[in-house]
């Protein structure tokens, strides 16, 4: 993430701050020292989204803990595939 910018900052340079947020996903912006917003870009956006999604799948999310406890077994994938 980037240096923290204040609203006044945000203010002087918006379409720097867009940019910038397109580029390196995500921008926090201060107020009175503590920071109130964030500027994210689309691509992170729709990462934080589909995440999201992927959560709310209970039989993704129960596989997921499977393996993460060492109870999911992979077999190898043959040649030729």
């Amino acid at each position: 993430m980037s240096k923290i910018a204040s609203v006044s900052d945000l203010a002087n340079d918006v379409s720097g701050f867009v940019r910038k947020a397109e580029q390196e996903g995500i921008v926090p912006i201060s107020k009175s020292g503590r920071t109130v917003i964030f500027l994210v870009g689309r691509e992170k956006l729709a990462a934080l989204l589909e995440t999201m999604e992927l959560q709310n799948e209970s039989e993704l999310m129960a596989l997921v803990k499977a393996d993460r406890s060492g109870k999911v077994k992979f077999n190898p994938v043959p040649n030729g595939l």
